[in-house]
């Protein structure tokens, strides 16, 4: 059985970073332990550390100190081959990685970057490397710059380079390929490797390949003066502003990076304003040159802006700055989370993923990690295409997180707001928002507005509720989210980054209501603990439940873990264990445990029954011995909610436990709540559970 995977290039800035970054994200979703190993770095600074290992490493949070994840730097390989003891090289790296291998259930190794002289060294190197380790391989070519014959022929001839030296190879991909020439290399590729190879072609994205501000900033060394916030903005452009305003303005494009002496105040202010205008593309910074700075009137007009694009100053001449600029090449780096996303969304779009892991014969670990969960729930997402609909449209968080999952084609999405100020808030952020899965609806001018004002009317009427009344709550983004999910024209909503949970399921209640022989309403939490997932629940809706109402939350809790692949071991929770309580608070436990054995004898149930001795083997035998769910326990039911909101934050803080929530249950169709401190993976999560929840409905 293979344990590990080689990614080689036979050129420098390949973008094999992408393949690897995708791989042990594809990899973290089926086994427990991943390990990384680069045999030969080029640290761009010697003594400095490789950024693509800390990259690695740092993201993905992976057990393995920096110093063992390679072996030797790249004039020390240089060394030993001027000194003819390659041989010597090749077994410290074998050796290196065998220790490796003991500790791992899969570890990815990477091939060096063919930076500097020596290329057909290295090729040699990596092949005896995974010649010797029996490692598949995975072959990256890069378009860029290239006819479509001649990427052909590099990826044939890497591929029979390899498979001349007896390596097996599990995949040929084609990376930074012009949009107008996939196609056409994707179909020759098929056609001329042999059957059942895998073949990918990634197309060139400005994204990943152009640089950040800050990258542009480290190269030059520059001064920063303002827009620190911004530094992670993407630069496709430069210009050089040295011309009258009008004519400067006309040169403006995307993304765009101004080169302009620092005594240039009326380039500088242009420039700032055209970003803030819808009529001019987006503005990424403004590098100032030949050591001048701005006047003091125009560094006050400056300061006065609420948002101003990163502005930084060097010494050098405009002429010298700008071939400087042309020069930078962008790294990922572990603080640019956008493009370590960007490139994981690029590995699972472009390469057939479940080819691949039926290629890779891995380890299969019985433990659920919260790498384990969440890339189920990418998958389980994938399984039906649902819309959301976001009613806090124009917060930053929620744009951040559409922009992900539409990137990753998990779902389609209706964000609610006025369009121009998510438009707005969009370009501010540097996002694209697909109008293909992305749609923007104004509730007060939707073509629905009405119909949806006599839905709620007909609903509530007996409830006293006027037309009046219907009309002025349908301009509520909550009612307006909830009537798309009652109507079908959503299928489920996700709200509460910027209202509070009461808010957010009022209209749920009043209209959407519980599913048959459910009477409550109630939350879980999924907790992802270093080795299992728990399911927590109520923490969020009831404060002090009834025995009823707890059994209503133990067997809803009990659905939606097996719904998410979590075999349901129900503890009732209480402050005693078993009979050797008694008290108003244990009874009530008690008096759940046996109604929810009435209503569904097929669940494993245990109540009342402590926290210890619900989770912990040891404990479980000691004091119930003869029960299925104590210390085994996977669905944790909290007898009010003081209990379950401080333990499921208390387990979250001391453990580093992911709480992936919380999700309602009980509804007829999935509206679920955020939290208003909400993060944008929280959003993420959330909508994607919210998408599962759709498909059982």
């Amino acid at each position: 059985m293979t344990k590990t995977i080689f990614i080689a290039s036979a050129e420098p800035y390949s973008g094999k970073s992408i393949i690897a970054l995708g791989l042990v994200a594809m990899l973290l979703g089926k086994a427990q332990k991943i390990g990384y190993f680069k045999p030969v770095i080029s640290p761009d600074t010697p003594g400095q550390q490789d950024l693509h290992i800390r990259t690695i490493i740092e993201h993905f949070q992976l057990a393995i100190p920096y110093e063992d994840a390679f072996r030797f730097t790249r004039q020390e390989a240089m060394q030993y081959l001027k000194e003819q003891r390659q041989g010597e090289m090749i077994d410290q790296i074998i050796s290196q990685y065998k220790k490796l291998e003991s500790q791992f259930d899969f570890t990815v190794l990477e091939g060096s970057d063919f930076t500097g002289q020596g290329t057909a060294f290295e090729l040699e190197t990596n092949i005896l490397i995974a010649k010797n380790l029996s490692a598949p391989a995975m072959l990256v070519v890069s378009g860029e710059n290239k006819t479509t014959a001649q990427v052909i022929q590099e990826c044939l001839n890497f591929f029979h380079t390899f498979r001349s030296r007896d390596i097996a190879v599990l995949a040929v991909i084609a990376n930074k390929v012009k949009p107008a020439q996939a196609d056409d290399i994707r179909a020759l590729l098929t056609a001329q490797l042999p059957a059942g190879m895998i073949s990918a072609v990634i197309p060139a994205d400005p994204a990943l390949q152009n640089p950040s501000v800050k990258d542009i900033r480290e190269n030059l060394g520059a001064k920063l003066l303002f827009g620190a916030a911004y530094l992670d903005n993407q630069v496709d452009n430069y210009v050089t502003g040295a011309m009258q305003v009008p004519n400067f303005l006309n040169y403006l494009k995307e993304n765009v990076l101004i080169v302009t002496p620092g005594d240039r105040g009326d380039i500088i202010i242009s420039s700032l304003q055209a970003n803030l205008s819808s009529s001019y593309p987006r503005v990424a910074g403004i590098v100032l040159t030949a050591g001048i700075e701005p006047e003091e009137p125009v560094l006050r007009l400056i300061e006065g802006l609420q948002h101003v694009v990163p502005i930084m100053a060097v010494a050098t001449g405009t002429f010298e700055t700008i071939t400087q600029i042309g020069a930078v090449k962008t790294r990922i780096t572990p603080e640019n989370s956008k493009k370590i996303q960007l490139a994981m969304d690029a590995f699972n779009q472009y390469l057939d993923i479940s080819a691949l892991e039926k290629g890779l014969v891995t380890y299969h670990s019985e433990a659920i990690t919260p790498h384990m969960f969440q890339y189920q729930l990418s998958q389980w997402t994938r399984r039906a295409l649902k819309n959301i609909v976001l009613p806090e449209g124009d917060d930053d968080r929620i744009l951040l997180a559409a922009a992900r999952l539409t990137a990753q084609q998990l779902v389609t999405l209706t964000l609610l707001g006025k369009p121009a100020d998510i438009t707005a808030a969009a370009k501010r952020l540097g996002i694209v928002l697909d109008p293909a899965r992305v749609r923007i609806i104004d509730p007060a001018n939707s073509e629905n507005y009405a119909d949806y004002v006599q839905t709620l009317y007909e609903l509530r009427k007996e409830k006293n509720l006027t037309l009046e009344m219907a009309r002025d709550l349908m301009t509520d983004v909550s009612y307006f989210g909830t009537m798309m999910v009652y109507k079908g024209h959503a299928d489920g909503m996700v709200s509460g980054a910027c209202h509070t949970t009461q808010h957010t399921i009022r209209p749920a209640l009043q209209f959407i209501k519980t599913k048959p022989g459910i009477s409550t309403v109630s939350s879980v939490f999924f907790m992802c603990l270093e080795d299992r997932v728990s399911v927590f629940g109520d923490c969020a809706v009831n404060p002090n439940p009834t025995a009823e109402e707890l059994a209503d939350i133990a067997i809803s809790s009990a659905d939606n873990s097996s719904l998410f692949g979590i075999e349901p071991r129900i503890a009732m929770l209480s402050y005693s264990s078993g009979t050797s309580g008694s008290g108003e608070e244990v009874d009530k436990v008690r008096r759940a445990t046996g109604l929810v054995k009435e209503r569904r004898p097929d669940l494993k149930v245990e109540g009342p029954i402590q926290y210890d001795a619900a989770v912990d083997p040891v404990v479980g035998r000691q004091k119930m011995p003869d029960s299925e769910v104590a210390g085994r326990a996977s669905v944790l039911i909290f007898p009010d909610l003081n209990t379950g909101n401080n333990t499921y934050k208390a387990v979250q803080r001391e453990t580093g436990a992911l709480a992936i929530g919380p999700m309602l249950q009980g509804l007829n169709k999935p509206v679920n709540d955020l939290s208003r401190g909400c993060t944008v993976d929280d959003i993420f999560n959330t909508v994607m559970i919210t998408a599962i929840q759709a498909q059982q409905t």
